[in-house]
């Protein structure tokens, strides 16, 4: 016996009837054989029924895959209930990817020229929902004919299919162009709304259309001050507020329309201001369109006094009780921070406040935001801030908030000695989480400051004495116990509370960090030279020393076990040589001062990108003039004549006098990354003074339509270079080709052996966390030959 098929209402209720899963496939496996059946015996009368059925069966997560056709006969259907079901179904179950919705074009064309106003509003919907590029072209010019139909019906859906159809083929734009001026004159709020709409998406993809659509900012500007003064229509005003969206999408496009032009800026400046005082706050929809008022003010050329209104606007929005609001708010003065600096620092007490914030994407913003506003004015103020957060912040932001401290102390610091104490602290609290670089800058800062190596030596000591599992703090003081060990026991140290070490509690404490469990086996490196360096700081017995070192030599860590057999071998054979050989380290390269010569160097690299090198010695190449060795040959010629045994060569290389450097080749610029818009190009520089140095400047861009935000760029290179990362200038890239972010790279290259680089990228992009690692292999030889 045949059992009938089910009606729809009757299908629905027996699935939400069904008490397993099981039971509900049952049911809906028994009711999709009925429809296959229908399908192939051809019944027209109840096909509609039949699909209508299926797309319920779809929306539950089926396969409905089957009705793909019959939804293409039911659209040929001159029946309305027939074309209802039909364009619904191609909706949920065609898609641009099969062929198969290139067979509904002629359909669609049909039913846009016949007339009937529900069946062309079926049309446009199906065709703004699933068109493709294919069907977008072919069927622009029957959607340009309905712009300007009378029924604002058909019109307000045909401006929303041609806002699709620029989406997907943008050289429609010219198609579309003539109609949108005269569709600024209509009353009617949807088509108002989405003729809005479509010129946004003309503007943004057509400079063409850009360039035309500033003439009608006045116009623009006109309707927006009706709708803040009079209003537009009661039944779309919300919360007091008249017509908080169709103000919201006239503000995105003047913000297109003013970016980079100031004559539309100008023309809106006025709008602007009254919007911003005018607006209500009270409510959700007033604080929508004044945010979007902020972002206009800060995209386009605006007066001064506008962008501080915009600034003290998203200052009050901090104040707000809406975690969301005071989030925009952060992450609007973030991209002003650069811009608007001294009018960002007066909202720095309330930011701060925002880093005690439970919510983590509120603390995590108002910490980007907080170091960005440091500087040399405030950076003890903000410090104290900063490290009092540091020793609460959720374990996920200990490792941005120390890096970026260090950073700002490493840029800000007033003395050494706060430098220090600073550094200090962020190891003691959060050591684990610090950068890779911590150690080696804190060992040349403690190394650079002489009249601080007796207090740096004490800190350290203490600090490892009360804690030795922060292993960046136990390297750094294990070194400093070993350069400095004689004035640790010396005691000679002004200090409030003056601590009396002696040698064996020096020797225990180092003991204690080789033996620990948590202990690293680079840490227990920096151990092991540490006693070594003691045997020639203390005056007693070194056979302690000689045991532990004896020990380790049958360490199972190889590093470890070739150092100490080092060591040991010192002792036994070449014990005359031990005191030279572990004297004090002496200071390192950078002995000026560091901002000086990072302001030197960034001078130096801006010359030399502008122009060709010019010799940086000008009175021995005036001496060479004067002596006229190089047969009148300037310091300025090009190429000078190669060298050759004469008498005046000889004389040149007897006196040892430099000559004038032929002006290097220009290594070409290289671009090693590149997705969804966001492009990494490096260039390069060699000092004709130092031609082991390479510069590499990162130019980081973004073409793309979201800005790129928490950008950060990590680099290693071989062991036999050495490589030193520079500040970025900032962690956000604008949109649009916006401001880019630059980095620099110093990369010392004595050997010139080949170049490798493997970069890391980190940022987030689209609301999405992006991480890309890859190595450059491709870099020019001139780079590093």
């Amino acid at each position: 016996m045949v059992v009938p098929s089910l009606k729809l209402q009757d299908l629905i209720e027996e699935i939400r009837g069904a008490k397993t899963q099981a039971q509900e496939r049952e049911v809906i496996q028994k009711e999709c054989a009925h429809i296959r059946a229908s399908f192939r015996d051809g019944d027209p009368v109840h096909r509609h029924r039949q699909l209508a059925k299926l797309l319920y069966v779809h929306m539950l997560g089926y396969p409905a895959h089957f009705g793909q056709m019959e939804c293409l006969k039911l659209i040929a259907s001159s029946r309305f209930t027939d074309k209802r079901v039909g364009y619904l179904g191609a909706m949920l179950l065609l898609d641009e990817r099969h062929d198969a919705h290139l067979l509904i074009t002629n359909s669609i064309k049909n039913d846009l020229s016949q007339g009937i106003q529900p069946v062309q509003g079926l049309a446009l919907c199906t065709l703004s929902t699933m068109g493709s590029a294919e069907m977008c072209r072919d069927l622009a010019p029957e959607v340009e004919k309905l712009l300007l139909q009378p029924s604002p019906y058909v019109r307000k859906k045909a401006i929303l299919t041609a806002v699709h159809m620029i989406r997907k083929v943008p050289e429609l734009s010219s198609v579309f162009l003539p109609p949108c001026a005269q569709l600024l004159h209509e009353r009617h709020h949807g088509i108002l709304l989405g003729t809005i709409t479509l010129i946004t998406e003309l503007c943004e993809r057509s400079p063409a259309a850009l360039r035309h659509f500033r003439k009608v900012v006045p116009q623009l500007v006109q309707i927006l001050r009706t709708l803040v003064t009079m209003g537009y229509s009661t039944e779309h005003s919300i919360s007091g507020v008249s017509d908080p969206f169709l103000q919201v999408q006239i503000l995105r496009l003047l913000r297109i329309l003013g970016r980079n032009h100031e004559e539309s800026s100008e023309t809106m400046n006025d709008l602007l201001a009254q919007v911003a005082t005018n607006t209500d706050t009270s409510r959700n929809a007033g604080n929508a369109v004044l945010f979007e008022t902020v972002l206009t003010i800060m995209d386009i050329c605006s007066a001064a006094g506008l962008r501080v209104l915009a600034v003290n606007i998203l200052g009050r929005f901090l104040l707000n009780s809406d975690r969301n609001i005071r989030y925009v708010a952060l992450t609007s003065l973030l991209r002003l921070v650069q811009s608007d600096h001294s009018a960002v620092q007066r909202h720095r007490p309330t930011v701060v406040e925002c880093l005690r914030e439970t919510d983590a994407s509120l603390s995590r913003r108002a910490l980007e935001l907080s170091l960005a506003l440091v500087n040399s004015s405030n950076v003890r103020a903000m410090m104290q801030e900063l490290q009092a957060f540091l020793e609460s912040c959720p374990p996920d932001l200990r490792a941005d908030c120390a890096s970026g401290i260090l950073l700002a102390a490493e840029r800000f610091a007033p003395t050494k000695r706060w430098h220090i104490d600073t550094i200090l602290h962020v190891l003691t609290t959060a050591g684990t989480h610090v950068r890779d670089d911590a150690v080696a800058n804190l060992t040349q800062l403690i190394g650079g400051a002489q009249e601080l190596h007796a207090y740096s030596v004490r800190r350290l000591y203490n600090a490892l004495a009360e804690d030795i599992s922060q292993q960046p703090l136990v390297q750094v003081a294990a070194w400093c116990i070993g350069e400095y060990g004689d004035l640790l026991l010396a005691g000679n140290c002004e200090e409030i509370e003056p601590l009396q070490v002696d040698e064996e509690e020096v020797l225990a404490l180092l003991e204690k960090v080789l033996q620990s469990h948590m202990s690293l086996p680079a840490t227990r490196g920096y151990a092991l030279t540490a006693l070594m360096k003691l045997s020639t700081r203390l005056c007693g017995d070194n056979n302690r020393i000689r045991q532990v070192v004896s020990i380790y030599g049958s360490c199972l860590d190889v590093e470890l076990q070739q150092r100490a057999v080092e060591y040991d071998t010192l002792f036994r054979k070449y014990d005359h040589m031990r005191a030279a050989i572990l004297e004090k380290m002496p200071l390192a390269e950078r002995d000026g001062p560091q901002a000086d010569e990072e302001a030197k160097e960034s001078k130096e690299a801006a010359q030399l990108s502008e122009a060709a090198p010019v010799p940086t010695e000008p009175q021995a190449s005036q001496l060479l003039d004067l002596l006229d060795l190089l047969d009148g040959a300037s310091g300025d010629v090009q190429h000078p004549p190669p060298l050759d045994p004469s008498p005046g060569g000889a004389l040149v290389h007897l006196l040892d006098l430099p000559c004038a450097p032929p002006p290097p080749a220009p290594i070409p610029d290289l671009k090693v990354f590149e997705r969804e818009g966001v492009q990494l190009n490096l260039s390069f520089i060699r000092p004709p003074e130092n031609p082991a140095l390479l510069l590499i400047t990162v130019t980081a861009t973004n073409f793309s339509e979201g800005d790129v935000t928490h950008f950060i760029c990590q680099a290693a290179v071989p062991k036999s270079l050495q490589l030193q990362l520079q500040a970025p200038s900032g962690n956000t890239v604008p949109a649009r080709g916006g401001l880019p972010i630059t980095q620099l790279f110093r990369i010392l290259n004595p050997n010139k052996a080949p170049l490798r680089l493997k970069l890391r990228l980190t940022y987030d992009h689209f609301h999405q966390s992006v991480q890309e690692i890859f190595e450059v292999n491709n870099l020019p030889v001139e780079s590093w030959q």
